[in-house]
Order: structure tokens, then sequence, then C-alpha cells
């Protein structure tokens, strides 16, 4: 099997995945509550060929090719329903909202120093 027909083998097993299985996971029950958890399922796939312009002694050209991806999950809520209520409660993602409060803090400190140093001037 060449590496072409291997990287082409590798699309058609991602486009098997790309259901609505890997979005929705299975569903959990306790008591009369069922829990379903929902994930954001992304793909990134390129690839690209080649072949060489000049010719060997025997009139054979080089051509060559490559590629790569990537896949990700990513939790974003679980649906709840209850026999009262069918609800989405998203999944908060401490890491990203304290990555951005000290980004925000670190900007707002270079914002106010610079404005001081324009009022008041340098010493």
């Amino acid at each position: 099997m060449s590496s072409i027909d291997r990287l082409f083998g590798a699309f058609d097993d991602l486009k098997k995945s790309a259901q609505v299985d890997a979005v929705f996971g299975q569903p959990q029950t306790m008591g009369e509550k069922t829990i379903i958890p929902i994930a954001r399922v992304s793909y990134g796939f390129r690839m690209g060929f080649g072949q060489d312009v000049a010719s060997d002694e025997e009139g054979k050209t080089e051509g060559c090719g490559g590629g790569g991806g990537c896949a990700m999950a990513r939790p974003i809520g679980v649906l709840v329903i209850t026999p009262e209520e069918t609800r989405v409660e998203p999944v908060v993602d401490q890491g990203r909202i304290a990555l951005a409060a000290g980004v925000f803090t670190a900007w707002s400190v270079f914002l106010i120093t610079r404005a001081l140093v324009k009022i008041f001037g340098k010493k």
C-alpha cells in the first residue's frame, strides 16, 4: 500500500468518525434524571503533493507527498432531561476564565501606567 493510499485511508476513517456519536456522549440515568454530555469536536487535515521538475539520467521524475492533521474534542455542556424540563447546562472552563482575567489585568496596568507617565512625565 502506497503512502498516498494510506493518507486517503486516514481521510476515510475520519469521515466515518465524524458522526453525532462524537458530539453527544452516552446518556447516564440517575433516578428520573438523564444526563447527556455534549462536546465540540474539530478535525483538521492538510496534504500536499509535488513533483521534481528535473529528471534523472533515465528520464524519470521524482514525486513526493505529505500530510498531517489533528482532532480535538472539548466538553461544552450537558443536556439534562427530567420529567419536568429539558435544559442545557454549559461547562465553564475555569482555565480560560483565569487566562482572560490575567490578560485583562496586565493590559489595564499597562494602560494606566502609560496614562500616568503622560500626565506626570518621567522623573
